[in-house]
């Protein structure tokens, strides 16, 4: 048995080896690998790998500052202490410490509350303004860019006021708006263009103090009717990115907006208005946001106050500087415009014995100018705010 179990372990152990070790048919490894690389080398040679890079497009963002200032009304004493001993008007010299704040702006807006329909109409002051060429002339060199024209006093030297005016603005270069000298002056809208942003501006008026606007003219002066400012906004938006109206509204003397100034606001907002400007109280009212229901929102400064004049009491003295920063965001063929930044600068309208009339920040004032003074600016920045805390008051 023992000679058996010997035989039976080395037949078996021979057949193993036999097995494992057999050479007449052997199995060669396949290169896996050398076989891929192979197949991709010879796909690459027939189909050739090009990397190409997608350049991403970048918005392209652009700002521009509008500012504005309230109304410019050339009482009789204005223009007197103006002249010059060779019979010609210098209004420059008043607005030399307001000066650097208007043309740093990239637009700057007026309103030129009274008609400049020249010396040969005869100058006049309240009630039936007519003042001199040369306060446009002083406003240009000041910084702005573009006046508003349509107010109560419009026609207070009738259709050859505004043409004389109308004309002295077209010398000078100033684009006007609000009042024109034809149906075809008036559905050209104005527009100004900075870094990029196109701006249109329109200007209406509550009424010209009873005077008539011609029917068969009504081109002469804008009034406030909705229909056609509607009808103008949209020809506005179709050449613009930015629609600013003007508006001859409110009651005198008034410290806040009343509610028809309120609703017309509105009514503006949606109808697309990006910025409202207001006059006519002479006396500073409140800004405001007005909210849409696209996300967007209008900027309103209800009544600038008084820039230069000759009234009397500190609230129809103090006037100032509104703005607002626009940015314009362009991409993909998109264009997004964005109101941000209000601002506010108080001036002072400074005179003493109807003489030396001065437009002063009231950050730079001192008690010589008006005693003090400290007070009121911060009564005026409190009023500034009923509405909204969203402004900056810059002293720079």
């Amino acid at each position: 048995m023992k000679k058996l179990f010997v035989l039976l372990v080395l037949s078996l152990t021979l057949a193993g080896c036999n097995y494992f070790n057999a050479t007449e048919s052997p199995i060669e490894p396949v290169p896996v690998a050398s076989a891929m690389e192979k197949e991709y080398k010879t796909e690459a040679e027939k189909k050739p790998i090009k990397i190409e890079t997608v350049a991403l497009e970048k918005p392209l963002v652009t700002r521009a500052k509008l500012v504005a200032i309230g109304d410019v009304l050339l009482h009789q004493s204005v223009y007197i202490d103006a002249e010059t001993p060779d019979g010609v008007y210098n209004f420059s010299p008043m607005f030399e410490k307001v000066k650097p704040f208007i043309e740093s702006a990239d637009i700057a807006v007026a309103n030129q509350e009274t008609t400049i329909g020249g010396v040969e109409l005869g100058l006049s002051g309240y009630p039936m303004f007519n003042s001199p060429y040369e306060i446009a002339d002083a406003l240009k060199e000041t910084g702005i860019d573009l006046v508003t024209i349509a107010n109560n006093h419009s026609l207070d030297k009738g259709e050859t006021g505004i043409l004389n005016a109308i004309e002295h603005w077209d010398s000078i270069g100033m684009p006007y708006t609000g009042a024109f000298k034809s149906e075809e002056d008036r559905e050209e809208i104005r527009t100004v263009t900075k870094n990029g942003i196109h701006f249109s501006f329109l200007s209406y008026t509550y009424g010209t103090n009873g005077l008539p606007v011609p029917a068969d003219k009504l081109y002469l002066v804008n009034l406030i009717d909705l229909d056609l400012i509607k009808q103008d906004v949209a020809a506005a938006r179709m050449v613009s990115d930015v629609v600013v109206v003007s508006m001859h509204w409110g009651n005198e003397y008034e410290n806040l907006p009343n509610q028809t100034q309120i609703d017309l606001a509105n009514e503006l907002s949606g109808m697309g208005v990006d910025i409202i400007i207001g006059h006519h109280p002479h006396v500073l009212q409140p800004m405001d946001w007005i909210e849409r229901g696209d996300g967007s929102r209008t900027f309103v400064m209800y009544s600038l106050g008084n820039f230069l004049s000759a009234q009397e009491g500190l609230k129809r003295l103090t006037g100032g500087i509104g703005g607002v920063e626009v940015t314009k965001t362009v991409h993909h063929g998109q264009s997004i415009i964005k109101l941000s930044n209000p601002s506010f600068m108080p001036t002072y309208g400074y005179y003493k014995n109807w003489r030396d009339f001065d437009v002063i920040p009231m950050h730079q004032l001192d008690d010589t100018f008006l005693p003090n003074y400290q007070a009121h600016y911060e009564s005026t920045r409190e009023h500034l705010l009923e509405f909204t805390d969203d402004i900056t008051f810059t002293e720079s």
